[in-house]
């Protein structure tokens, strides 16, 4: 069995910045374990499988590997394969705007896709409204234990520890300063002691401010337990992050929009946007956009 697959660098419009992503096109006659040993393989954070939909209404079925085990949701994965898709549909450098509908285990993604000057963006609504999950959240004294910093660098204004859930399950960890941002980094056994408590395997330790005037948050994601000891862009942690900014800013009613940056202390800078509409003091949508550029192609064969 030959199959085609692409690779694609995702939240950024530059070539080796962002998050890479590989998307194996045809992959309705996989079993899980084929996918999964092909996604260790290409060892990348996340691969994703395009399939025929279950609904035809809809553009693909879809399902996205760690190297280490299946998810059922994950942003970069959706970004980047939602761009493939539209771009497939379209005639080369011609401006478009359409929807691609992703099926994916967490549920129906909408994405909506536009190239504009020949830039492709896409923007996913999160198939689940994130929210708080009732689980022990460890203290500023094992967080900083298990991200090798001091005590006093964990927490800034009313930003405090959570763990949320929307699909994936993240700890959020706020810290004080871009310093510690940058020397952040997991430290056993107290790293793996903290993600137990919270019944979580990834971390996204964040503050404020970024390289550019406009940035809001800048963020790393760990998850050395899943195959990933840092991830350059998690969009699905943004997504997440909604929930976060909630409960720590006391967000008003409507329409709130961050820039975020990720990636930049590991050298594969990516830029992100979240959106989050909020009613009633609780979140109605959460929404993510980011752009994708493709790298390579080739085929594999089982």
């Amino acid at each position: 069995m030959k199959l085609q697959f692409f690779t694609y660098d995702v939240f950024t419009a530059e070539k080796f910045g962002g998050n890479p992503l590989a998307i194996v096109i045809g992959a309705d006659g996989l079993t899980p374990q084929q996918m999964q040993t092909i996604a260790r393989e290409f060892n990348l954070s996340e691969t994703i499988f395009v399939m025929r939909p279950d609904d035809l209404g809809n553009t693909a079925k879809v399902r996205i590997f760690f190297p280490t085990a299946e998810i059922p949701f994950a942003g970069h994965p959706t970004i980047g394969c939602a761009i493939f898709l539209a771009e497939q549909r379209q005639k080369p450098g011609c401006p478009f705007e359409t929807e691609i509908r992703l099926e994916e285990a967490a549920g129906l993604v909408p994405v909506k896709v536009t190239r504009i000057g020949g830039v492709p963006r896409a923007m996913f609504t999160a198939p689940v409204t994130p929210y708080r999950v009732d689980v022990p959240v460890p203290g500023a004294a094992e967080l900083a234990s298990a991200t090798g910093l001091a005590e006093t660098d964990i927490g800034f204004d009313g930003h405090r520890p959570g763990v949320f859930e929307g699909g994936p399950r993240f700890l959020y960890v706020p810290v004080n300063s871009r310093w510690a941002l940058a020397a952040s980094r997991p430290i056993e056994p107290h790293w793996s002691a903290v993600t137990k408590t919270c019944g979580v395997d990834a971390a996204y330790v964040y503050t404020r401010g970024g390289d550019a005037a406009g940035t809001h948050f800048r963020a790393r994601m760990y998850s050395p337990t899943a195959g990933i000891p840092e991830d350059p862009a998690t969009g699905s942690a943004t997504a997440l992050l909604a929930t976060q900014l909630l409960a720590s800013e006391g967000l008003s009613d409507g329409t709130h929009r961050w820039q975020l940056e990720q990636g930049y202390e590991m050298g594969r800078p990516s830029d992100l946007v979240l959106e989050a509409d909020v009613g009633g003091g609780t979140l109605n949508a959460v929404r993510v956009a980011g752009q994708a550029v493709q790298i390579m192609s080739g085929m594999l064969e089982l």
